[in-house]
């Protein structure tokens, strides 16, 4: 399989069109190499638009939705970024090449040593990975610039909000499917909150996200 073929098919005929234009996401897209996180069994399938299973019934997001994050968020150089979700280590190697720093939090413990040597090989070093259940809440007590969840939430928790430091920015998938809408939370400098549906899309939810209270009868 011609991987560069594959990559540049990927980038012209799947990113390009669902509105990924910034170059420097763009040139990321060529520089990480996508198919050395996914499973080797499915490497084949590295490009293609679609989910990749991981394990656990949790999967890899097809590659558009990946790009259309990193373009929203906008992440700089001096900025902090906490991750819900390590999975393969794909977006936590693409969002640590332009961050200062990655804490990615991860609740399988083989999908975390597996994200560890993908991140490994791949000469990454600016990210530190957690392991326990981030759903609700990030882990430990820091605030950060940038907050992505890589799986669904019914609801978006308030511990995420409360740990966004002014200036930041969240993203997440928020809904129950078949309706999901993929949002950005940016926090002002003065503290206010300002919520920004980007897409739609379909996400598999987070083991243990939080779900709002319903009526019984």
């Amino acid at each position: 399989m011609n991987f560069e073929q594959a990559r540049f098919n990927m980038v012209e005929q799947q990113i390009r069109p669902w509105e990924v234009l910034d170059p420097d996401v763009l040139g990321l897209l060529f520089e990480v190499k996508r198919e050395n996180f996914v499973p080797p069994a499915h490497r084949s399938l590295a490009f293609a638009d679609m989910e990749i299973p991981i394990g656990h019934g949790e999967a890899m997001m097809q590659p558009k939705v990946e790009a259309r994050i990193l373009q929203e968020l906008g992440v700089g150089r001096e900025e902090s970024v906490y991750e819900v979700g390590t999975g393969s280590g794909y977006l936590t190697a693409l969002l640590a090449r332009r961050a200062k720093h990655v804490t990615s939090a991860e609740i399988h413990e083989d999908l975390q040593a597996g994200g560890r040597e993908s991140l490994a090989r791949a000469g990454i070093g600016n990210v530190t990975l957690l392991l326990g259940d981030s759903a609700r809440a990030p882990l430990g007590e820091a605030s950060w610039d940038v907050i992505v969840l890589t799986g669904s939430t019914p609801q978006l928790p308030e511990a995420f909000l409360e740990r966004l430091k002014p200036g930041g920015r969240l993203f997440a998938v928020v809904g129950d499917a078949p309706v999901m809408k993929a949002v950005v939370v940016e926090r002002g400098q003065g503290g206010s909150l300002r919520q920004t549906e980007v897409f739609e899309t379909l996400l598999k939810p987070l083991a243990n996200a939080q779900s709002p209270a319903r009526f019984r009868f």
